[in-house]
């Protein structure tokens, strides 16, 4: 059976009630030791390997930009979910977030970084714009900087018998600009991301 009007007046009436009303109070917003926090800079020195950029699964939550003194990752708290693989994940330490490098020194896991690049030979055509455009290409042979052919088998890519032919992967920064150059679409570059365990001391 429903309470009456006067059952309510007579509930919210007492004294008891009255006090606890008056004295109500919300409690600070602190977060628990045990909380990871936003990531913060360490002050070191970030070389812009975009490791952050890379395994960061929030979308917009941080950035690489260029600033005056050079690189520096910016967090956007918005977007954010605190999950710490960006400390993770730096190789320089430039950020900090509390506990994070804690646990990870403790588990000795850590996150290795590498770069697949995958030739569609149906589309290629050899026309060696992806060659040519290699920034990597351009430091291991200072001809392929001006356009020219060739002189070394320590290229990353290189076009062989009317073919791209990818030579040593392992040397891919995930610049993307042999993808972008390409003007059949035939080149795409992955960027993989896998646990590791670190090796401990004595092991």
């Amino acid at each position: 059976m429903p309470l009456s009007i006067v059952a309510y007046a007579r509930e919210f009436c007492r004294l008891e009630w009255v006090k606890k009303f008056l004295a109500a109070k919300t409690a600070p917003l602190v977060a628990p030791p045990y909380f990871r926090n936003f990531p913060v800079l360490s002050g070191k020195t970030c070389t812009h390997h975009l490791h952050c950029m890379m395994v960061c699964p929030a979308p917009g939550a941080i950035e690489v930009v260029r600033t005056p003194t050079g690189w520096e990752p910016r967090i956007h708290e918005g977007h954010c979910i605190r999950c710490g693989l960006c400390v993770e994940a730096c190789p320089n330490g430039v950020l900090s977030s509390g506990r994070i490098l804690e646990s990870v020194a403790l588990a000795r896991t850590g996150l290795s970084f590498s770069f697949r690049i995958d030739v569609d030979l149906a589309r290629c055509m050899g026309c060696g714009n992806c060659a040519v455009s290699c920034p990597v290409n351009k430091l291991v042979d200072a001809q392929m900087a001006h356009g020219g052919h060739a002189s070394t088998e320590d290229l990353l890519l290189k076009v062989s018998d009317g073919k791209c032919r990818v030579l040593h992967a392992e040397k891919c920064t995930g610049c993307k600009t042999c993808e972008d150059n390409c003007p059949n679409g035939a080149i795409s570059v992955a960027r993989l991301l896998s646990a590791v365990h670190v090796q401990g001391e004595g092991q």
